[in-house]
């Protein structure tokens, strides 16, 4: 009997174990086919603009008040507990090279990207989740319209448009609101205070953030895409392809971040 539990344990777990495969394998060509469509996407008169444009009003412009609301608290709360810790450390010359490494590097494209998941990547997979309940998807199908081509594409270059001028945008507001936050300590003149903040960037950071801003922007919009269209027939499935697109998408930002911060400062 014991050994009859076991068998059946086994073939379960393999199952499952083939399962998993099968659905990474599915989502590495998903990819591969979305990077097809995305780089010939010129070519493609079925990419609407208007979609690309309500993308970008809806990820880029609509997030505005957020990113300088957290722009200007991580500016701030650096500054207060860097002088609570070291009295003068805004007038430093640590101050700068830590506002740089910790914001300029890291933060501006970190936050940028968990706040487009928290507001586009839920709606994106819970729009195409619908979208396939409604049987929309299959209505695109039946006129041989791809929906990678008229749907997908749109998304990803809306997403990846908007994370990289919203992580650019952070670092203003953040430098911006450092140097006002730094006055209600010391008088720093705002020029000064820019020559040392330039001085400490380099060429390095400038790239490192636009490729993890791009990569970010990427694959937050292909893995909601993708867990919103695995929605089969119920309305239930879509908050939790939701909440797997959530997870998924910060599991790979995480990933991408600290492999490109391998790549250009190990």
């Amino acid at each position: 009997m014991a050994s009859k539990l076991n068998v059946v344990k086994t073939f379960s777990l393999a199952e499952s174990f083939r399962e998993k495969t099968k659905t990474t394998l599915y989502f590495f060509g998903f990819v591969l086919e979305v990077s097809r469509y995305f780089f010939s996407f010129r070519k493609n008169a079925r990419i609407s603009k208007l979609v690309i444009f309500r993308q970008i009003l809806f990820t880029g412009f609509e997030a505005l008040s957020l990113i300088s609301l957290a722009a200007i608290a991580i500016s701030g709360i650096m500054i207060i507990e860097g002088n609570s810790m070291l009295p003068g450390f805004g007038q430093s010359k640590m101050f700068y090279s830590i506002f740089v490494s910790v914001v300029t590097r890291e933060l501006s494209c970190l936050l940028t990207a968990i706040i487009i998941i928290a507001r586009s990547g839920t709606a994106i997979s819970t729009e195409l989740g619908n979208m396939v309940i409604n049987h929309e998807i299959d209505s695109l199908l039946s006129i041989g319209i791809s929906p990678i081509s008229y749907l997908i594409i749109p998304r990803v270059l809306g997403v990846l448009i908007s994370i990289i001028t919203l992580s650019i945008y952070f670092n203003t507001i953040a430098t911006l609101s450092g140097w006002a936050i730094n006055n209600l300590f010391f008088s720093i003149n705002i020029a000064e205070y820019y020559n040392r903040i330039i001085s400490e960037i380099t060429i390095r950071d400038v790239f490192a953030s636009l490729l993890k801003s791009t990569l970010f922007g990427f694959f937050i919009a292909i893995i909601a895409s993708y867990e919103g269209l695995k929605v089969v027939i119920a309305s239930t499935e879509v908050p939790q392809r939701t909440i797997k697109a959530v997870v998924r998408s910060l599991t790979a930002i995480i990933i991408i971040d600290a492999a490109v911060t391998i790549l250009f400062y190990f």
